[in-house]
């Protein structure tokens, strides 16, 4: 089996983009471990980058998981905007539109559009180091806008879906 690197973006100093109290760092760090645990209970061997709310660098994070030798590697987070309620989806971002790690995300925002958000689609973004610096194929999926309340809602009420859609595009794609 495959072995998945999964990090929970953001963490300690950094809680990532915050809204109403809300820190993006918490909810990937629990989404994280939900799509963790599904994968483990399919097979799949997972390495964290964190599983506490501790801050390790991106450059740091990829490096992690080019030395473990990781399959795959998927960074979790949450989207904001300049002004709440402005966007609404998920989106994935990956090192360029072809390959491998394109494919999984096309499979991961796929299951996330099912549960019920708008598909942002994948987007190429070359400069973002947990994309550019691993080995290995590399997604960073933005599941829904923090600060967004729809998004916020989805999140809360169909977190378990969730992870299960995102494991499923991980499962779908090795």
């Amino acid at each position: 089996m495959p072995l998945i690197v999964l990090d929970a973006g953001h963490g300690g100093a950094n809680p990532g983009a915050t809204y109403k109290g809300r820190k993006e760092s918490e909810d990937a760090l629990a989404l994280t471990l939900a799509v963790g645990s599904i994968l483990e209970e399919n097979g799949v061997d997972v390495y964290y980058t964190r599983t506490t709310d501790i801050y390790e660098s991106p450059y740091q994070k990829a490096q992690e998981g080019n030395e473990v030798g990781g399959d795959y590697f998927v960074s979790i987070h949450r989207n904001s905007s300049p002004y709440p309620n402005q966007y609404s989806g998920v989106e994935s971002l990956v090192y360029n539109r072809y390959g491998a790690a394109a494919r999984m995300a096309y499979n991961i925002n796929a299951g996330l559009e099912q549960v019920g958000f708008v598909n942002l689609g994948v987007n190429e973004r070359p400069n973002l180091v947990v994309l550019n610096s691993t080995n290995i194929p590399a997604v960073l999926v933005e599941v829904g806008f923090i600060n967004t309340d729809a998004d916020n809602e989805l999140f809360d009420s169909r977190f378990d879906e969730i992870a299960r859609a995102i494991a499923d595009g991980i499962l779908e794609s090795v």
